[in-house]
This record gives C-alpha cells, structure tokens and sequence, in this order.
C-alpha cells in the first residue's frame, strides 16, 4: 500500500486521482486549506486522512504542519490544486499576481521541500500537474501563464537536484478539462461553459497513474494532454 499526499481532490482531476487511488487500496493525505474543508475532503474521500495548509498562505505552511501529525511514510506528492484570474497586463495588480503565484508555484514549492525527507527515505514521486499555459502564453493569462512556467522550471531543477536520491519527478500538461476551474474561466471570458468539449478528469488521472506506476527502470519527465474531440 502507496500514502500519497495529494493537493486539490476536492473537485475535477484531484478528485478523480484520490477516487481512482482509493478504489485500488492506497493511502491517501488530503491537504484542505482549513478545517471546514478537512471534513468536506474526508466526506467525500472516506477513509483519507487530511493535512491542514493553506496554499493561498505559503510562508504559514510549515507552522501549520508543525501542529499537525505528518504521515511518516510518503511515496508521493502529487500537486494538483490551483487557482487561475484571467486579466490583461495593463490592469492586473499586485494582489491578483500574488493570489495566482502563491497558490501555482510558491505553495508547490514550500509543499516540496517540508515533504522532501520522506520522500527521500521513500525513493517517492512528485507530480506536478501543470497546464498548456505553462508550455505557451497568450493574452489575458499573463499572470497564470507566468506561476505556470515557474512551475515548470521548479519541476525540472528538482528532478535534476533529487536524481541520485531515487526521487522521480513528472510534470503533467493537461489541456483544457472539465472542472469547477473551467466553468470559472468560461465565466471570465464570457463563453458558454460546455463540459463535453474539454478532457473528462478522470483522463487525466489515467496519465497521472500512468507516470506513477511506471517501473522504477523508466521516468516519465513530462506528458502533454490534449482534448481529443
């Protein structure tokens, strides 16, 4: 049996991950930003654990796993929560850049290194799950696109700085996906939100199950998802 700490399962490609991960009889952590939300994620996935930290607080995280019990043994983190605010580079302010940046990249990164000693000890996994903005930018996703391909940078110097200590790291590139995320982008550039257009989530999930099931011969360093219809 695999512990997997696991950020955003309480709604589209999180969700899917932490379904498909109980259904096979792992151990799953769920990080909830605070406890209200520890016992919506402990509802909706029963018997998970859950980890109090909110991402929104990166510079808090290592406070707040201070008060909490922290799973001894971990065999991967798997980064999946994020926040998006579409907006021009003229009009973004600084409170919408340090939402986006916090919550995509400096949060992921803080996660990584508190979790790093067990994931060490594990020969664990690290999954970030990216997005195409952080492969291209395109007008209005400034802010996004930018968390985006720092975390994508922050996922390749740890893969090369944690490669002799068996730590696998795999960056996931989904294109757009149905999710709760994605009816807000809809909103925000005034479309019509149509969920049978994008990835179903638990596609998604099957390519982060792919990468970490792999056979410790092989790594998979970077995959690109793409809707198919």
């Amino acid at each position: 049996m695999a512990t997997h700490l696991i950020t955003g399962a309480g709604s589209g490609i999180g969700a899917a991950v932490a379904r498909r991960l109980t259904e096979r009889g792992d151990d799953l952590v769920l990080l909830a930003r605070d406890a209200g939300r520890a016992k919506e994620l402990a509802a909706l996935h029963p018997g998970a654990r859950t980890l109090v930290g909110d991402l929104g607080n990166p510079d808090r995280l290592s406070w707040a796993f201070g008060q909490q019990p922290m799973p001894e043994r971990l065999d991967s983190l798997l980064h999946i929560a994020g926040v998006v605010e579409l907006g021009r580079i003229g009009e973004l302010t600084p409170k919408s850049w340090h939402f986006q940046l916090n919550a995509n990249l400096v949060a992921p990164a803080e996660l990584t290194r508190l979790l790093l000693p067990q994931l060490r000890v594990s020969q664990g996994h690290v999954v970030f799950v990216n997005s195409g903005a952080g492969l291209a930018a395109h007008a209005e996703w400034g802010a996004y696109a930018a968390s985006k391909h720092g975390l994508k940078a922050l996922a390749d110097s740890l893969r090369h700085e944690e490669h002799a200590s068996g730590v696998r790291v795999t960056s996931v590139y989904p294109g757009r996906t149905a999710s709760p995320m994605q009816a807000k982008v809809h909103q925000q550039e005034g479309k019509q939100y149509d969920a049978s257009r994008w990835i179903d989530p638990e596609s998604v999930a099957t390519t982060i199950l792919l990468a970490l099931d792999l056979p410790r011969d092989a790594e998979i360093n970077d995959l690109t998802v793409r809707p198919g219809r």
